[in-house]
């Protein structure tokens, strides 16, 4: 398997040479479409952890969609799409803010907001068998949210930042703080382990109940600041023993370290400047989204109304509701070629010619659309039942040769950033693989 990998590796480089060799020989062939391209040199990544085919294939890509094509009509602007978490960035920007949100206690919400908004679609149905507790009894919405809402209501009370005098350093000394945080962010991974993802992917928006987005948008940037001061590592969670409620004791882990990605900061910058419209649609919420992908200190400078994302109802005073906004789709699933068919296809009149993404959210899109040309995938060892498992495998088959439409993309789990290859490295292991 190494050698056979190797081999492959050696061969993709040999095409990558072949390629650059072939657009540099097109720019000397005098034609009217060289002396275009002669004009304007076609921009190229930087190697920085890209897999070298995978980047040869990108500059292909720029040379011959972008503006220094001969047939470049910006008239006919070209544009691209992608996700945002664990595609643009290391990790999940809304899980992120989700910690630091309840770490810090930065909530709008009153305790009978906050009830429906956790309880939203949830039905009693007992969650996944792998969310039973600590004593192995199964767990539901209807012995977890009392819990939830007890001790919120306690902070609620207490917390300066909320109704009540302390600081956070003072209530956090009580066993409410640590039950709440838990049991929030243990439901979290519950709903998404048991429910449809129509149900799970909107929840965790609807904690935002209350909020404006200059906060949504604040909370955003704090989060960033602190994770990127954060180690790459698996934090785990358990609810105190001496406060049970009627759920009793749970335990969860999640993953600590959100990185932003330099290969992505630059493709962005590479494909706007090369001509192309790049625009964002993400599962997580609008607000976060437009925040750290607009923002000049993240440096991916993407206009904010170019981004796509869960949305919400919004009072007269611009609060967020616990309502998905009406006439919207989720952003997720085959609601993500729903958004760019209403708003995209609608404009351009075509497809888009790229699409990014690492997950069964953005299977639909990565296949939906017949002007598509390359799909660059960011391997998270997907299912090989799912559709983006199935375009994993492709890319494996078809890497090395030139017209390749499937681009798998290695990342390292225990260092937070990508690697030069297919593979996928988990946390804390030395071995990478390509497929599940």
């Amino acid at each position: 398997m190494k050698l056979h990998y190797t081999k492959k590796l050696l061969i993709a480089a040999a095409v990558a040479l072949s390629m650059s060799m072939g657009l540099a020989g097109c720019a000397g062939t005098g034609t009217s479409g060289t002396q275009a391209t002669a004009s304007k040199q076609a921009l190229k990544l930087t190697p920085y952890n890209w897999d070298s085919f995978n980047r040869a294939q990108l500059d292909n890509f720029i040379a011959t969609y972008g503006n220094a094509s001969a047939s470049y009509n910006p008239d006919k602007r070209p544009y691209v799409v992608f996700d945002w978490d664990n595609t643009s960035v290391f990790l999940d920007i809304e899980e992120a803010a989700l910690i630091y949100q309840l770490e810090n206690l930065v909530f709008g919400a009153t305790p009978a907001q906050l009830e429906k908004a956790i309880r939203m679609n949830i039905s009693n149905k007992n969650f996944s068998k792998d969310f039973n507790n600590a004593a192995g009894q199964a767990v539901n919405i209807d012995k977890i949210a009392p819990d939830i809402v007890e001790s919120y209501t306690w902070l609620y009370n207490n917390y300066q930042g909320l109704k009540g005098k302390n600081s956070l350093e003072e209530v956090k000394k009580n066993p409410h703080y640590a039950n709440f945080i838990t049991k929030v962010r243990y439901l979290y991974e519950a709903i998404g382990d048991t429910f449809d993802h129509a149900v799970s992917y909107p929840w965790v928006t609807y904690l935002f109940t209350g909020m404006t987005e200059a906060e949504v948008r604040k909370l955003t940037r704090d989060t960033v600041a602190w994770q990127l001061k954060q180690p790459v590592e698996s934090v785990k969670w358990t609810s105190p023993a001496s406060q049970p409620g009627e759920a009793g004791v749970v335990s969860i882990s999640w993953k600590n370290g959100l990185r932003l990605l330099p290969e992505m900061q630059e493709l962005y910058d590479v494909l706007r400047k090369s001509g192309f419209d790049v625009y964002v649609c993400s599962a997580s919420f609008i607000d976060v989204i437009k925040e750290i992908s607009s923002n000049p200190e993240y440096k991916y400078n993407n206009p904010e109304n170019m981004a796509y994302a869960m949305e919400l109802e919004r009072d007269a005073n611009g609060r967020l509701m616990t309502e998905f906004r009406k006439g919207y789709d989720q952003t997720q699933g085959k609601g993500k070629t729903k958004t760019i068919e209403r708003f995209l296809v609608s404009k351009y009149g075509y497809g888009p010619l790229l699409i990014a993404g690492d997950s069964e959210g953005d299977q639909n899109m990565m296949g939906d659309f017949a002007d598509t040309k390359i799909v660059l995938i960011i391997n998270r060892l997907r299912s090989p039942k799912t559709d983006i498992g199935k375009f994993s495998k492709l890319a494996v088959e078809s890497y090395g040769k030139p017209g390749a439409k499937f681009l798998l993309q290695g990342r390292d789990d225990g260092k937070g950033v990508l690697v030069p290859s297919q593979l996928h490295y988990k946390l804390g292991s030395k071995e990478g693989q390509a497929l599940r």
